[in-house]
């Protein structure tokens, strides 16, 4: 799956993806980068409204999930169990998140669970970058299904 097709399934079926103007930079299994403008994403002070800069993360790293559990099963639910998010600095321009992929001992458990329960759990983290910085990290809990 291309960059532009996985921005076409985010836009189409996660819509707030569309409404916040995210593009996907990156979308492999080893990272994915979203970006997203200010302009949908503004708050009353004129910098990035803190939903939208979680939504950027926790997109990202379900995302990344989305994508390595294409190359394994024909048919998943994704869903976040558990969401962090520490706010580090203000942002005033286009951010973007990122979400490396798991460390491979890692994957290769959850594999192992998902392939003998039909559910597993991966936590992933994200870091939403502004202006060069790191502006917010993002760490979340996945639960993945058989779908």
């Amino acid at each position: 799956m291309t960059s532009a097709d996985l921005e076409r399934y985010l836009h189409e079926f996660i819509p707030l993806s569309h409404a916040m103007g995210v593009r996907v930079i990156r979308g492999d299994g080893e990272g994915v980068e979203l970006a997203a403008p200010l302009g949908p994403n503004l708050n009353h002070h004129r910098t990035a409204f803190g939903g939208s800069i979680a939504s950027l993360a926790i997109l990202s790293a379900w995302t990344l999930f989305h994508v390595r559990l294409r190359g394994v099963v024909a048919s998943s639910q994704l869903v976040i169990q558990r969401s962090e998010f520490s706010y580090l600095k203000p942002i005033e321009g286009e951010f973007s998140a990122f979400c490396p992929g798991p460390a491979a001992e890692k994957w290769e458990r959850f594999l192992a669970v998902f392939g003998r329960k039909g559910v597993g759990r991966l936590a992933l983290t994200a870091e939403v970058r502004y202006a060069g910085e790191v502006a917010g990290r993002f760490e979340g809990d996945y639960v993945a299904t058989r779908g």
